[in-house]
């Protein structure tokens, strides 16, 4: 029988409310699927901060790649200034851990809950592949007469062979294997980023060789969003950058229902990963048992979809899928018609 060591950081906020639930579940699939794992919990994020003045201790980062996993709440409080917890916790861990790549399924499991117009969950059916360690989310940059009316803020988008090569290689392999379509879309902006866009177009093109039962094209970020909105059924895999990434999946999020539904994976393809619901602490209704969980249970059944039981990874998201359609009034916080605890429930029933 397996046995998995996952490391969990419940965070800040809502945090550990929505983990509790994804834990909840991960405990049914285990029991269901027959596999065992242990959890140890970590109190990195906001509260932790304001009491030590520390982030990550420098222990973290060595203690974390001993696990298999990571399955993380969510970073970020009110008292703590916009930014810190951010790259000090969030960005630290995905650059030191290796975690190349952010996976984002866009999944729309019932039309009640799309703001589109007339689209239907075969329609909103997609994955985002980011790039999750280089572009303007490196860090690099400098002013020149900060404070002067002279002053000048630099902001480099550093891309390299290698983190572009990877990225592509890890897209077009997943497209292969999970594309409905088999086809990817590099989204960029090429007509105007004649750098970093020529780069990843010349690497793009070069590996489209090596995968010819893979159809490919491009589209510009610009038009990408237009077209989430309009012809989300044209897409199958896109592949983008690190900001770009971020800007679509936000609306990527919007149109499967809302960041209640919306889980994403940073993943290090030989390392550790670590996977999340994507909608923040949400601090304002910390305590109250209303936020929605499905996020963090979605999470975690990607969380198990990497470790190679895709078996209890697909249950979960059947279940998951069942109360949405058939119990869920609603998919923002506080107007589901269920708790946060009874959501969890519901799923928990329909996967046993």
């Amino acid at each position: 029988m397996k046995n998995y060591k996952i490391a969990v950081i419940p965070g800040d906020g809502t945090g550990p409310e929505v983990v509790n639930e994804g834990l909840k579940v991960l405990a049914a699939a285990a029991q269901k699927n027959g596999f065992k794992y242990e959890t140890v919990s970590y109190d990195f994020g906001g509260a932790r901060y304001l009491k030590t003045g520390e982030t990550l201790p420098d222990t973290a980062i060595a203690e974390l790649r001993k696990f298999d996993t990571i399955f993380l709440g969510a970073i970020g409080h009110p008292d703590v200034k916009p930014g810190i917890l951010e790259q000090g916790i969030l960005l630290k861990l995905r650059f030191a851990l290796d975690q190349y790549i952010n996976l984002r399924p866009v999944k729309l499991y019932d039309d009640r809950f799309c703001p589109v117009k007339n689209k239907k969950p075969e329609d909103v059916n997609f994955t985002v592949v980011r790039e999750n360690s280089e572009g303007l989310y490196k860090g690099m940059g400098e002013f020149k007469d900060k404070g002067t009316p002279n002053e000048v803020a630099i902001q480099i988008s550093h891309n390299t062979y290698k983190g572009v090569e990877r990225c592509l290689r890890y897209a077009f392999e997943y497209t292969r294997k999970n594309g409905k379509q088999k086809k990817l879309t590099l989204c960029g902006k090429t007509n105007v980023l004649t750098f970093a866009w020529d780069l990843w177009q010349r690497t793009f093109d070069k590996l489209a060789k090596e995968y010819p039962d893979v159809k490919t094209d491009y589209a510009h970020v610009d038009a990408t969003t237009m077209w989430f909105v309009k012809n989300p059924e044209w897409f199958d895999v896109i592949v983008t950058d690190n900001m770009f990434g971020d800007i679509i999946t936000d609306l990527g999020a919007m149109i499967q229902g809302g960041m209640g539904i919306a889980a994403g994976g940073n993943i290090n393809p030989q390392g550790v990963s670590m996977f999340e619901p994507i909608g923040g602490s949400a601090p304002k209704y910390t305590g109250k048992n209303v936020i929605n969980p499905l996020a963090a249970i979605c999470a975690a059944g990607m969380l198990l979809e990497q470790l190679g039981e895709g078996k209890a990874a697909r249950q979960i998201e059947e279940s998951v899928k069942t109360v949405v359609r058939t119990k869920l009034k609603d998919l923002a916080a506080g107007k589901m018609g269920y708790s946060t605890t009874e959501v969890g429930d519901l799923v928990v029933k329909s996967l046993k």
